[in-house]
């Protein structure tokens, strides 16, 4: 079917295709498309390395930096490898009678994917790249529930392990062609597949290896707020490739998705500021910054079926509902998902599909939905949708934390813990002061 190889322009756009099956059949390879990936499969990857590390690595205490760019760059070589030997095709492969749930083998190590093989207007091994930067990013997002505290043989673990039977699959199911494909799930970029996959994983990952000494009353505050402003920024550019990447062409549903995006990081980044001042007083670098990361990851979903008005409804939510989850997290239910994985691309991701269905609807600015589709019949179908993954993504994330556990250890000792691990795991300093 067409839309295995669409990634988050998946089922409405995908479905309109199948009703031109002339032009599907004489789809040929599209330079500007091409290039438009090109562009986007550097961004994404720009987004983890060196953006995701950045922003992680300044809200740590000054002798865990390294160990939070060590695990950032080592997750992105190790996923890299999975995703070339099996993890595209466990995603994008034919499962025959197993389609509905996973791929096939028959594209382990991408064999058959030569440089003239195409998929839409680009070429597959281009599709492949694009994708892998997203299966390199989403375990990399996890880092942020656990640092400060984790071994580096259980990060390694943990994250080729995830990336094989959570992500791959959950990926199939909605990019693949697998069962919430069919059920006419709506995921442009990533709100389930990787949010919500994440986000739920780490909160049970933080909850199971335990908080940090001193959580939650003697946390020291980022030692390196301007490392992690940069790295936001990044995270910011490199977010058009992840979601105007995910139209899978150079052309007006790009654009949207590129608008978009930027209007809901913008309003989720003041949402948020204004939040910190009217509460506390003060408006901090930190909190305006989490606040933009919250509102890419909620319009994530969305981004290639809303309009303007949308993104700024979006972001204004996603600004709120992050805001207030990061405490609930933190204080209500005393789980230190220390760096907020869970509140801000968890909580965001959900939000944005459930709101998908709102916003999508052609009345309220957006790209409208599939044909016989109302707005409460979509919503229902987001919410199984949501429901479904983050059931997943829990029980086997605690399959593979028992194992990782059993085998590698977890946790580091106490006196790791205090001298920090950029020397405990790794023998080296941030910064020679």
């Amino acid at each position: 079917m067409i839309y295995r190889h669409l990634s988050g322009a998946t089922v409405a756009v995908a479905l309109s295709l199948l009703s031109f099956p002339s032009f599907a059949a004489e789809t040929a390879l599209s330079g500007g498309d091409t290039a438009w990936i090109l562009t986007s499969t550097a961004l994404v990857l720009f987004m983890t390395l060196p953006g995701l590390a950045m922003f992680y690595g300044g809200l740590v205490r000054s002798n865990n930096v390294l160990s939070v760019l060590m695990h950032c760059f080592a997750i992105a070589c190790l996923a890299s490898i999975i995703w070339v030997v099996g993890g595209y095709a466990l995603a994008f492969g034919d499962g025959g009678g197993a389609q509905a749930w996973i791929g096939g083998t028959e594209k382990w190590f991408l064999l058959g994917i030569g440089p003239d093989a195409l998929s839409g207007s680009i070429p597959e091994i281009l599709f492949v790249a694009f994708q892998m930067t997203f299966a390199i990013i989403t375990p990399a997002l996890i880092v942020g529930a656990y640092v400060e505290r984790i071994k580096f043989s259980a990060v390694m673990m943990f994250s080729g392990l995830w990336l094989i039977f959570v992500y791959a699959p959950v990926c199939h199911w909605v990019w693949g062609g697998g069962w919430l494909a069919d059920l006419g799930v709506m995921d442009f970029a990533g709100g389930i597949v990787v949010h919500v996959t994440a986000g739920s994983s780490a909160l049970l990952l933080a909850k199971m290896l335990g908080g940090r000494r001193g959580f939650p009353k003697e946390l020291r505050p980022p030692h390196n707020p301007g490392m992690t402003m940069i790295g936001a920024a990044m995270l910011w550019v490199g977010w058009f490739g992840f979601n105007a990447g995910s139209a899978l062409a150079a052309d007006g549903s790009a654009s949207m998705a590129m608008m978009v995006t930027h209007i809901s990081a913008a309003t989720a980044s003041i949402t948020w500021a204004f939040l910190e001042w009217r509460r506390y007083g003060k408006a901090s670098l930190v909190g305006i910054v989490t606040g933009m990361v919250a509102g890419l990851a909620t319009i994530t979903p969305a981004s290639g079926f809303v309009g303007p008005v949308g993104a700024l409804f979006i972001g204004l939510s996603a600004g709120i509902v992050c805001h207030f989850a990061v405490e609930w997290v933190k204080q209500k239910i005393q789980i230190d998902d220390s760096l907020d994985v869970f509140a801000v691309h968890g909580v965001g991701g959900a939000l944005g599909t459930l709101l998908t269905a709102v916003f999508a609807t052609a009345s309220l600015g957006g790209m409208g939905l599939a044909e016989g589709t109302t707005m409460g019949s979509q919503f229902g179908v987001q919410v199984i949708g949501v429901v479904a993954v983050l059931a997943w993504s829990l029980v086997i994330s605690f399959i593979i934390i028992k194992i990782t556990s059993a085998t590698m250890g977890l946790r580091i000792t106490d006196e790791a813990e205090i001298e920090g691990l950029d020397l405990g795991s790794h023998g080296e300093r941030g910064y020679d002061i």
